[in-house]
């Protein structure tokens, strides 16, 4: 079962980051202003942006194990397989996933991500996540929130400025969840890349996208009151890793998730 979604206007004179991301996951979907972004970045960049995609496999992979057969995805960038509901799917066939973006390049491609098994659901809501209130009003025609639901933000925050309330925004879609459900967060940080202002956030800068590394600290506080599962807040390649794959240590993205406990 699948909800349909309007065409999109792509601006393609800007770089975009749904469009980096794609570029640095050797996607086709970009442009050469994302390309040239991209090409700037440090090959830890690209490295992370895997690793990421990685985590959110992984993730997923746990939440659905554990039962969890609805998910919400905000900030889903531009469909890459495995999807989430792929993922998830493959695990319970009738899980609901419901994914939300306001980047019309991923909404052009929203079709991709409706494609869910007979049993389940997708849907898509186009939204800014800094109207967390609209995505939990759409979400809900979807999904029931008196029943755990898992929450990921998977390299989003870090295009959210302290002056948006970033911190504010997740607490708002946590107050939302039954005990039993999940937060999923991957986070952008210069902890491990002393030169990221100038490497990392000066590129991004020059195709006109600005980015908020947060320090270790900082994303934990994200978590706060909330039940952070081991390993806690590390580095993408240290959560729950696959014991067959050789560990990348290096990143610059933090993640974590935690559990939300009953009052």
């Amino acid at each position: 079962m699948t909800d349909q979604v309007p065409k999109a206007q792509v601006d393609t004179r800007k770089a975009h980051p749904a469009r980096v991301y794609d570029w640095l996951l050797g996607g086709k979907d970009n442009y050469e202003v994302d390309r040239i972004v991209g090409k700037q970045l440090p090959l830890v960049v690209r490295r992370s942006a895997r690793q990421n995609r990685d985590f959110m496999e992984r993730a997923a992979k746990w939440a659905a194990g554990r039962g969890v057969d609805q998910f919400l995805d905000i900030g889903t960038g531009i469909p890459t397989a495995p999807n989430l509901h792929h993922v998830v799917q493959r695990i319970i066939p009738t899980a609901r996933v419901v994914y939300a973006d306001n980047d019309p390049i991923v909404l052009r491609h929203a079709e991709a991500l409706l494609v869910s098994t007979r049993e389940g659901k997708t849907a898509y809501v186009e939204a800014d996540v800094r109207r967390p209130h609209v995505i939990l009003e759409h979400a809900r025609h979807s999904l029931d929130f008196s029943r755990p639901v898992a929450v990921s933000l998977i390299a989003l925050l870090h295009f959210i400025g302290d002056e948006d309330d970033p911190y504010g925004i997740v607490r708002t879609l946590v107050d939302a969840l039954a005990p039993g459900s999940f937060l999923a967060v991957s986070h952008g940080t210069f902890d491990f890349e002393p030169d990221g202002a100038k490497t990392i956030a000066a590129p991004y800068a020059s195709g006109g996208i600005t980015v908020h590394p947060r320090t270790k600290a900082e994303v934990e506080r994200f978590f706060e009151g909330l039940d952070l599962l081991a390993p806690g807040v590390v580095p993408a390649p240290r959560w729950r890793k696959d014991k067959k794959r050789p560990s990348e240590a290096r990143s610059v993205v933090y993640v974590g998730v935690a559990a939300v406990r009953a009052p």
